[in-house]
């Protein structure tokens, strides 16, 4: 995959991170546009979930989850410590808050990887800050296939994994920008350029408020110099 080119042309300008939001049904291809994502760009950070989910033979915890007990989870929660959760293939996930709320103001970007309920609470308390992508498999024989060659979970787990892809892909409309991963080079290049447009939105850049006033200030010496 190509790398990130940044087209932030003027880096000394204060800028607000972002929360970008990529959801999909398991196996369309989110957790692995995310890891490259963060691979090629440093200004992104993973916001790393913690989970009741039991941990993958290919998993290490607190690099793709934080994997905690049920009666853990339920601290967090009820001490607000979590800016959004969701049960999901009945386990329970959660965003920690401190670690996003800090990025956010020192003006990192944060990348969640998480399903549409977690996207749906982030947009409650976030809204100006969340960039949502939806990514969609080209089919559901793809999806199964894709599912089915990770080889990580049981014939049960996958024809679950299955069935909640049809209430998942629902909530599509909830998202501002949708991706179909039918090439995952092209997928993530769409993803890039989303990420692009969205760092140089003006309410995304407070810093331009002084550099504008700078620049007027330099415009009215030159004008004065010129009379």
């Amino acid at each position: 995959m190509k790398p990130l080119l940044d087209v932030e042309t003027s880096p000394s300008i204060a800028r607000r991170g972002l929360m970008l939001v990529i959801s999909s049904p398991s196996g369309a291809g989110k957790s692995t546009i995310a890891r490259t994502l963060l691979d090629l760009d440093p200004k992104f950070s993973l916001s790393i979930s913690v989970t009741t989910r039991k941990r993958r033979p290919s998993e290490i915890d607190g690099v793709h989850y934080h994997f905690i007990t049920v009666e853990e989870f339920e601290r967090l929660r009820s001490t607000d410590a979590l800016l959004e959760w969701a049960e999901v293939h009945g386990n329970l996930y959660g965003t920690p808050r401190a670690s996003a709320e800090k990025a956010m103001r020192e003006g990192r970007d944060m990348l969640f990887d998480i399903d549409w309920q977690g996207a749906r609470q982030l947009q409650e308390q976030a809204k100006t800050d969340i960039v949502s992508i939806f990514i969609l498999p080209p089919s559901m024989e793809e999806l199964a296939q894709r599912l089915t060659r990770r080889a990580e979970d049981s014939k049960e787990t996958i024809a679950m994994r299955l069935k909640n892809a049809c209430v998942e892909i629902e909530r599509w409309r909830d998202y501002e920008y949708v991706v179909i991963n039918d090439d995952l080079d092209r997928a993530f290049s769409a993803v890039l350029s989303i990420v692009s447009a969205e760092r140089l939105r003006r309410d995304r850049r407070p810093g331009l408020f002084d550099f504008t006033a700078r620049l007027l200030e330099e415009a009215n010496r030159e004008a004065g110099n010129e009379a």
